[in-house]
């Protein structure tokens, strides 16, 4: 069988990579996404995801499955990546205070031996209410808002502001599993 490794250092995608049953390890992706451009925020949360594939692959060697994510949360056509602090936690939550979002969650899966990389990703649309002041300086106190896109984590705190989504609830996790799944189903079985 196949070697997984997943290009990530995220607790979180690891936990949510389990559910699939496979066994797997993880290798942190050391990338700079700061150049990273593209035409549409579905294909710049693929191409992410293939950088960090990319740069994982060409350490994990031959014969390994190399499962590259990247998560992004859309506004107004603008990305709202992780905060840089907590003020920058504390804008973003503000902008998203009381409307709907996307949350893009772009994937690539390499192939080492066979040289196939596969590209997909998930949309879902996320609601929150009003947000006061208050909550969201409580909020980002908290420090659950680092290190996330959007400064905020679904399924922690920040549930208690999110009324729906529309979409599938793991991508705005980050890791979209279903999605995943039916890349690796046929690389796996080869």
């Amino acid at each position: 069988m196949k070697r997984i490794v997943l290009a990530s250092a995220s607790p979180r995608r690891r936990e949510y990579l389990s559910l699939l049953g496979y066994d797997y390890t993880c290798m942190a992706a050391d990338v700079d996404e700061s150049g990273v451009r593209a035409e549409s925020p579905a294909a710049l949360s693929m191409a992410l995801a293939a950088l960090k594939a990319r740069a994982v692959a060409k350490e994990a060697g031959e014969n390994t499955i190399v499962i590259g994510a990247d998560t992004i949360v859309v506004l107004c056509d603008a990305v709202l990546g992780k905060p840089k602090d907590d003020a920058d936690a504390h804008r973003m939550l503000k902008m998203l205070s009381g409307k709907a979002h996307e949350v893009y969650t772009g994937l690539c899966v390499i192939d080492t031996l066979t040289g196939t990389e596969v590209r997909d990703y998930r949309c879902t649309k996320v609601h929150m209410q009003e947000i006061s002041d208050e909550e969201r300086t409580a909020y980002v106190a908290s420090g659950e808002s680092r290190d996330k896109a959007g400064a905020y984590a679904i399924q922690g705190g920040a549930s208690k502001f999110i009324t729906h989504i529309e979409g599938c609830y793991f991508n705005v996790l980050g890791l979209p599993i279903n999605a995943l799944y039916e890349i690796l189903k046929p690389m796996v079985q080869e």
